[in-house]
C-alpha cells in the first residue's frame, strides 16, 4: 500500500482586480470559490484549461464562476480575475 505524496503547495497572489471581483460576489459563493482555489492549490485537481490566444494564462472552473490565473514561476500562482461564466470570455 503506497501513499501518494501531495504536490508542493503553491503561493498565491491575488491582483487588486481579482480581489474586487471576489468582494462583489455574495459571501457564500465567494467562500465556495476560495475553497475551490484552495483545493486546487493543495491537490492540483480541478477543471483547469489553458486559455487560447489572444487570452493568456489558465482558467479554473468553479461552479458558475471562472478563476483566471497565470503561473509566473513553478511555485507561484497569480489570480488575475474572477468572473461569472456569462461574462468570463467577453
Amino acid at each position: 500500500m503506497s501513499e501518494e505524496k501531495a504536490p508542493p503547495r503553491l503561493s498565491i497572489i491575488w491582483s487588486e482586480e481579482a480581489r474586487a471581483d471576489l468582494r462583489a460576489i455574495d459571501r457564500e459563493t465567494a467562500l465556495d470559490i476560495l475553497h475551490c482555489v484552495d483545493r486546487y492549490l493543495a491537490t492540483r485537481n480541478g477543471d483547469v484549461k489553458k486559455l487560447k490566444p489572444p487570452q493568456t494564462g489558465f482558467r479554473l472552473r468553479c461552479g458558475d464562476y471562472r478563476i483566471f490565473f497565470v503561473q509566473p514561476s513553478e511555485n507561484v500562482l497569480s489570480v488575475t480575475g474572477v468572473r461569472h461564466r456569462r461574462e468570463a470570455y467577453r
